[in-house]
């Protein structure tokens, strides 16, 4: 039996990029992001946390703690100060591409930006929930844009329904975390505690079975763009589908993360308060875009070219059993 071969990758990817730029408005969101983080007020948390860092500070003087450990708190307070609590809108596992949230500048073209000091706890909190829901939201209407430019116009998802199922998508793998992450990490750490070769093989474990992970992960929210799947279906199809397709999407997705995080490196080299960090901005923009684009293209054809392999399966089975 003669079967179709897979889709392409560099058809994909030439596919993705050719529609981003056929559509360069695709790119407005995450272009748009950037530019509020890089010249928009900030959200600091550094006087927040000013006086828990003079206790320690007391607190660790007083326990005869070395002048070199002491002295690490200056550096976590310097750190505290490049926060801008705004960039907790770059969420996952949807959310909106970002160049500048992980950069944490205090320094713009226009000089230091208005800051504005988080003052409570409450208030802490309070804005990390709103900003991990916000930004949830943005991610989901993104997705769903550059799905629409893939897919037909009459099987795009609705508004309403990508808000619903983004949401529920995100608290799905948010509990997922929290319930199996959070205790493997804890596990492995008392592993290492106890015997570091142990440990180091407990991690190469992880390793290895993360690896496996990654392919359906990453495809795992794509059956609600493209298929208009509910949040918990299109998790699972697209585990089930992981197991045909493995080999060649393990692939595309290196691929993928190579591109994104080779070019990230090139559009992160201008200094924050030159102008050629918008070059960056705009290029980090429209490649993430692209790479969203071709995976959706991905997506969408190894679903056809998988559900035509299974179809001719299916058919010859009476033949060969005659």
């Amino acid at each position: 039996m003669l079967l179709p071969p897979p889709p392409g990758i560099i058809r994909s990817l030439r596919t993705g990029f050719d529609t981003v730029a056929a559509h360069i408005t695709a790119i407005l969101l995450p272009f748009a992001f950037d530019l509020f983080l890089w010249l928009g007020p900030h959200l600091s948390i550094s006087q927040l946390f000013l006086s828990t860092l003079g206790d320690a500070k007391k607190m660790f003087a007083d326990s005869g703690v070395s002048l070199t450990d002491i002295q690490k708190l200056d550096q976590v307070q310097e750190s505290l100060n490049q926060v801008n609590l705004f960039s907790s809108l770059r969420t996952f596992p949807i959310g909106l591409p970002s160049l500048i949230s992980g950069k944490g500048s205090a320094q713009t073209p226009l000089g230091a930006p208005l800051t504005f000091q988080v003052d409570t706890v409450f208030h802490f909190y309070g804005l990390i929930f709103l900003f991990l829901i916000a930004g949830w939201i943005l991610g989901g209407l993104y997705f769903r844009w550059i799905a629409g430019l893939i897919a037909k116009s009459d099987s795009q998802i609705s508004v309403g329904r990508t808000l619903i199922q983004t949401l529920a998508y995100s608290l799905i793998w948010s509990l997922l975390f929290w319930i199996l992450g959070i205790p493997a990490a804890f596990i492995i750490y008392l592993i290492y505690m106890f015997n570091p070769l142990i440990g180091e093989g407990a991690l190469l474990f992880l390793g290895f079975l993360s690896m496996w992970l990654v392919v359906p992960i990453f495809f795992s929210s794509f059956g609600m763009f493209v298929r208009k799947q509910n949040a918990v279906d299109s998790i699972i199809a697209s585990f089930r589908m992981s197991r045909f397709i493995m080999p060649s999407s393990s692939l595309f997705v290196l691929t993928v993360l190579i591109i994104g995080i080779g070019s990230n490196l090139l559009w992160a080299v201008p200094p924050d308060n030159s102008w050629l960090t918008l070059v960056g901005i705009l290029g980090h923009a429209f490649i993430t875009t692209a790479l969203l684009a071709s995976s959706f293209v991905y997506y969408s054809d190894m679903t056809v070219w998988l559900q035509t392999v299974l179809d001719r399966m299916r058919s010859s089975m009476p033949t060969q059993q005659v």
